[in-house]
């Protein structure tokens, strides 16, 4: 969720200056300086040069707020975060949505189309050497600007602000996956488990078959003693969907097992003068390790590079007596461990 994605065509036919003289051929060259840069990939330069042509703009009257949105965009490709998050935030208290009218005609002799300002294009309606008079609205990009705020946030470690922009963003866009999502890792980072759970509970009414989710859902869960088989319920609903993961059955295998060394201090404890109930903690002992058994191979099973997994399996193996088994895992341990140092 936190990987920041961007990308956009920036179209320089798109745009024309109703600008004179000496103020018009600076903003062709600045824009030109700004949109040759993006598509060079050079957003350290292009980040500046478009908030140039936004305020050469704003100064001769015109408020395009479309320069400062590619500003913005070019600063978070930049990973000028400082920067970017200052204008996204400006952008989205503003009202902008990006959404433009673009206006067309065709020269006749050339069959040529041709971008014009409103002005331009209903004064050549009256021009014979032009047909096809067209008007075209951009699409909004208001979703992408609350969806990169917070992202950016997220990344700058702040899911308190993060929240806020989402929030703001599912007032306006309720149905917004990527908002959601990133609402329940918001919820988590500032730690705010409760709605961190619920968040994943809604996410997961909606698509159940999120493996990553269900999870996510059970280590939640198994940090409460209270909901704990919950916990085994979800991680094997995430292995239901995803066989191989890892993750799920080592959660399974710690949580079935319990804290064992514990046990094996009361254990120690009880056995001289409770030898009876010593006995019944080791008994329960070995009940938790078979249970705990098929998710140990199978952990193992899915990550057989695991030191971690091999190490369990072979404790699980030994307090189920599992002994020829034991020694399969003898070369295997030897190698991890030597690759390990």
């Amino acid at each position: 969720m936190k990987k920041l994605i961007l990308g956009i065509a920036i179209v320089a036919s798109a745009f024309v200056f109703g600008q004179k003289g000496d103020v018009n051929a600076k903003l062709q060259e600045t824009n030109k300086a700004a949109m040759d840069a993006y598509n060079a990939k050079n957003y350290t330069v292009a980040a500046p040069k478009f908030l140039e042509v936004y305020n050469l703009l704003k100064t001769s009257g015109q408020d395009d707020k479309i320069y400062m949105y590619y500003a913005g965009l070019s600063y978070a490709l930049a990973n000028n975060s400082d920067e970017a998050i200052k204008i996204y935030t400006d952008l989205i208290n503003s009202g902008f949505t990006g959404v433009q009218t673009t206006y067309t005609a065709k020269e006749k002799k050339s069959g040529n189309v041709i971008p014009l300002d409103k002005t331009t294009w209903d004064l050549m309606k009256k021009n014979a050497d032009y047909s096809d008079f067209k008007t075209e609205q951009t699409a909004s990009v208001e979703p992408d600007l609350y969806e990169t705020l917070t992202t950016l946030l997220m990344n700058a470690k702040k899911p308190n602000e993060a929240l806020v922009i989402i929030e703001k963003g599912l007032a306006k866009f309720p149905n917004n996956a990527k908002l959601k999502e990133a609402q329940a890792t918001a919820y988590y980072d500032s730690g705010n488990t409760e709605k961190f759970i619920g968040a994943l509970k809604e996410q997961l009414a909606k698509n159940p078959t999120d493996a990553t989710n269900w999870y996510n859902l059970g280590v939640m869960q198994s940090k409460n003693p209270a909901t704990v088989e919950d916990a085994i319920a979800s991680f094997k609903k995430a292995i239901e969907i995803k066989p191989d993961f890892d993750n799920a059955y080592q959660n399974l295998v710690y949580i079935v097992i319990g804290d064992d060394s514990k046990t094996v201090e009361q254990i120690n404890a009880t056995r001289k003068e409770k030898p009876e109930e010593a006995t019944k903690l080791i008994d329960a002992r070995k009940e938790r390790f078979a249970k705990a058994l098929p998710y140990a191979e199978a952990w193992y099973k899915a990550a057989p590079e695991n030191l971690d997994a091999l190490t369990a399996l072979k404790e699980t193996y030994i307090i189920t007596k599992n002994i020829d088994k034991i020694k399969d895992l003898k070369a295997k341990e030897a190698e991890l461990k030597a690759k390990a140092k």
